[in-house]
């Protein structure tokens, strides 16, 4: 039996994908690889992207290793604490070391990301190593890492969200998105000013019941102010803004989801589509006067980000492969994939929306031409402009797109300049990978290099969609190569007898000379049928899209396709490597009373030339009961669906009871995760919007992965007259703000809060609640259940606004965090990570702890209660539940079933 990715136990072979034993790849160190490749350095150098003086330093950049770079995450309010502490207790202890005579360099802020919330470090792993002060800095990047407090992401991946100007209340799509580091700064934009916004909405609220709301701190109260001139307040300072995620790849569609998870938006959408025919979004359909039938409407964006699958040769200071593989013919090979993508993309966004078109490749076939070739598919620049952002993030260095370039054959023999210079040879291109014959100010790109501010290649392109489109049908490859004549043809037909024989024997004559032409599409198939085709898995990818920037790098595969050499010729079964989805019979009819039915037009409805309509789901309408055969069979797994709860179900009154919640807080927006439609185990909570594109498109065919954020979990409790309904860590934030005093602690000092973190059931019965100082009378009163824990500032104080969940136990308190995220806390807290006092496996692991006894007494109403006593200090199961449940490491994203 093998371990997980098929290594053995003995680690003596590798397992490839195809099965096949290997020998086990050796983890080269960097500086040890050989780094040339005859036809990439000469490409680029006859390419001309930079002057001849620069050209020692191109190259010398491109060898050199990546500096590590990071960013701090979330909203201004919570980052700048963070980033604070970098610059308050870490630099000033970095910036004393001396090595080999000389000051050591500290991280550095990038000077164009805004706030000096990037930064970057290039001291070397060796000095890294030697020295206390970097210990102690690595463990916080470490610790607030895996907190989602710090992303790692790579400099250049950071440019296309803030050029996409992305405003709270906008719809954005990320087409290609995996694996969610550019992604989780559009949804950082999307809720830009959102806490400030609900703050000033519960502190109105307050002031009209008469009651005092605790102090914000003059961060927040600037922030408050800014948002009062321009914020969003149509959904009480909620978030009105949606992104959806998208990724071809099914696992790392989830991969996605893991890394937003810590974000807990309830704004975000996941699917599962091919980017090239991404299908069109059913909107809820408005009533039309005089009564007559309702017209479908589908969704359009304001935002959409294409970042699309490339060659990634200008990420040779990471991917040490670029050097060994790189071939002209990668690049041909996606060129037609690239603009199919960024067709779509236009297509997909609103008239007067953005679309950012982003490469990691240098390849003017990736970059320019692909620009070009859209923009002329799409109707020229009267439909399409190309946006100077020359004066957008002032301190970037970068040079202008090329309006001139070569284009290399497949195997690095062939360069031409142009279209006609290719005329006559022999080999494969599209003209759309030459430069366009029309005047177009391409120079308007951005082109990022390794020389300029020591960072990867890159290649952006801000695109202005000025109105409808009707995008043309695309060209097919071209290929030049000696054809038979006519009279050749007519020759060999009349050299073939046909001895009575039927006249098929001649048509086979003309086939050996001139093989039919055959589509590699079937007839009638619609396009996103076709994107539902199933492939075999065949290849692994040999390639990788330009993220690496966080810890996925080390377990995610490649984001780039697998591509032939040769355009034009058709990919073997199965070479795109990827888990798909087999589709319904394309021919099959819908009962109209199915809900799968609800997308079809009405008969002569005219519907938007750009409009994708995806073919029914074979889940519609059933149970996950249906599909465990087809679970276990390789096929796509299975989705629980998304079922909305109505707003006065009982499970519901129960929470809005027990936890007092606002009626200004939405009671419509509240989901489970199974067929059933009832509240199981988990209650999930979605936007305005969201909750519309998922109930308007049920059954459709769209495949949605992942939408909302866990809010409530049922808690497995016997106690009467207690919610079983415990508040979710990751829904706290959005709910947190509306949730009744009678269920809040209110803390002030940070010792109390530190013997908290520290001791994981601190004792309330018996006089233990002496010892929890300002917060003991609180606590020894309050019912028992879930609670909400306000860490309170003083007056005029700054810093990080501390809201977590509080079980109250029979016996004992206890934060419900996991380990992880109170050792951050306290070190970004104290500087210092103390010892937990967790004894909590032992009373769960009775039988192997003599030291864990079981008890039995009556209480009040004469039942016998069972008690867990470590330590002294009882603890009821439910108590322990609740930790069990509150501290797991990783929960599940449905709730019936595990994909």
């Amino acid at each position: 039996m093998t371990r997980r990715g098929g290594i053995k136990r003995g680690g003596e072979r590798w397992r490839a994908r195809n099965g096949r034993p290997t020998e086990r790849p050796i983890r080269a160190n960097y500086d040890d690889v050989k780094k040339t490749n005859s036809n990439y350095e000469a490409y680029y150098n006859e390419l001309g992207i930079f002057r001849d003086d620069e050209k020692d330093e191109f190259w010398a950049a491109l060898r050199r290793e990546l500096p590590n770079s990071f960013r701090f995450t979330g909203s201004k309010a919570h980052a700048i604490p963070v980033q604070r502490l970098l610059k308050e207790r870490y630099i000033p202890e970095i910036v004393s070391i001396e090595h080999e005579g000389a000051k050591v360099e500290p991280p550095t802020p990038i000077p164009w990301f805004p706030h000096q919330l990037a930064w970057q470090m290039t001291t070397p792993k060796n000095v890294v190593r030697r020295f206390a002060p970097f210990k102690s800095f690595q463990q916080f990047l470490v610790s607030e890492t895996t907190v989602g407090n710090i992303s790692r992401q790579e400099i250049v991946s950071m440019i296309p969200p803030l050029l996409m100007d992305v405003k709270p209340g906008m719809v954005v799509l990320d087409l290609c998105a995996a694996p969610g580091s550019k992604s989780a700064q559009l949804l950082e934009m999307i809720h830009a000013g959102e806490e400030a916004r609900i703050r000033k909405a519960v502190r109105d609220l307050k002031q009209e019941k008469g009651r005092e709301a605790s102090p914000d701190g003059e961060m927040m109260n600037k922030e408050i102010a800014e948002e009062e001139r321009q914020g969003d307040w149509s959904d009480q300072g909620r978030s009105t803004g949606l992104l959806i995620c998208n990724d071809i790849d099914y696992k790392r569609a989830h991969m996605l989801i893991h890394q937003m998870k810590r974000l807990s938006s309830p704004n975000l959408l996941v699917t599962n589509h091919d980017a090239t025919m991404y299908p069109s979004i059913k909107l809820p359909s408005e009533p039309k006067a005089g009564g007559r039938p309702t017209q479908n409407r589908y969704l359009k964006f304001d935002r959409v980000l294409a970042d699309v699958p490339c060659t990634g040769d200008g990420t040779s200071r990471k991917n040490i492969n670029v050097w060994r593989d790189w071939v002209p013919g990668n690049a041909l090979g996606l060129h037609p994939t690239q603009v199919r993508i960024l067709v779509r993309a236009l297509q997909m966004a609103k008239a007067g929306g953005r679309v950012i078109y982003s490469t990691c490749s240098m390849n003017p076939v990736e970059n320019e031409a692909v620009v070009a070739s859209a923009i002329e598919r799409c109707g020229g620049l009267s439909k399409v402009a190309i946006v100077d952002c020359k004066d957008h993030l002032p301190g970037l260095i970068r040079k202008p797109g090329l309006s001139t370039w070569n284009v290399m054959d497949h195997n690095g023999i062939g360069v031409y300049k142009s279209w006609a210079e290719f005329q006559g040879h022999p080999g494969k291109f599209l003209e759309g990978m030459f430069p366009p014959t029309t005047q177009l100010p391409l120079d308007r790109c951005m082109r990022i290099y390794p020389h300029l501010q020591d960072t990867g290649a890159f290649f952006i392109a801000v695109l202005e969609k000025k109105s409808e489109i009707k995008a043309k049908p695309e060209s097919g490859p071209q290929r030049t190569e000696s054809k038979p004549s006519i009279i050749a043809a007519v020759n060999e037909i009349e050299a073939k007898p046909t001895n009575g024989t039927t006249v098929t024997t001649k048509i086979d004559a003309l086939d050996s000379i001139v093989p039919p032409q055959t589509s590699g599409d079937a007839e009638g198939v619609s396009a996103a049928a076709r994107q539902n085709k199933e492939v075999a898995p065949h290849e692994p990818l040999s390639s990788r899209k330009h993220e690496f920037e966080d810890e996925a790098d080390i377990y995610m595969s490649a984001k780039r396709p697998k591509f032939r050499d040769e355009i034009g010729e058709p990919a073997p079964r199965g070479a795109e490597d990827r888990q798909v989805h087999w589709p319904p019979p394309p021919g099959a009819q819908l009962d109209i009373s199915r809900p799968e039915a609800a997308n079809i037009p009405e008969a002569g409805e005219h519907l938007p030339d750009d409009t994708l309509i995806p073919p029914a789901s074979e889940f519609s309408g059933q149970t996950s009961a249906d599909y465990k055969g087809k679970r276990n069979s390789g096929q796509q797994p299975f989705e629980e669906p998304f079922k909305y709860l109505a707003p006065d179900h009982p499970e519901l009154e129960n929470i809005y009871t027990f936890y007092n919640l606002s009626s200004h807080f939405p009671r419509n927006r509240f989901m489970v995760r199974n067929a059933t439609g009832e509240p199981v185990k988990s209650i999930y909570y979605t936007s305005l919007l969201a909750r519309d594109i998922l109930a308007a498109n049920e059954g459709t065919g769209l495949k949605f992965v992942h939408c909302g954020i866990k809010m409530f979990v049922k808690q497995d409790i016997r106690r009467e007259n207690t919610c079983r309904w415990r508040i979710q860590t990751d829904g706290l934030p959005i709910v947190e703000a509306w949730v009744g005093e009678e269920r809040a602690v209110r803390l002030w000092k940070k010792s109390t809060l530190k013997k908290l973190l520290v001791e994981m059931f601190p004792k309330v019965n018996d006089g233990g609640w002496k010892e929890l100082e300002e917060i003991g009378e609180r606590v020894r009163d309050i019912n028992y259940g879930c609670c909400v824990l306000r860490v309170e500032k003083g007056e005029g104080e700054d810093g990080e606004r501390i809201v977590l969940p509080l079980w109250r136990s029979l016996h004992s308190l206890n934060l419900m965090l996991p380990k992880e995220d109170r050792k951050a806390m306290l070190l970004r807290l104290y500087g210092e990570i103390s010892p937990l006092q967790d004894t909590s496996k032992d009373r769960f692991l009775k039988e192997k702890n003599p030291t864990l006894n079981m008890t039995s007494k009556s209480n009040t109403n004469g039942e016998i209660e069972e008690e867990i006593k470590t330590d002294g200090v009882p603890h009821d199961r439910d108590d322990l539940q609740a930790i069990m449940d509150a501290t797991s490491d990783e929960e599940a994203d449905v709730e019936e079933s595990t994909v």
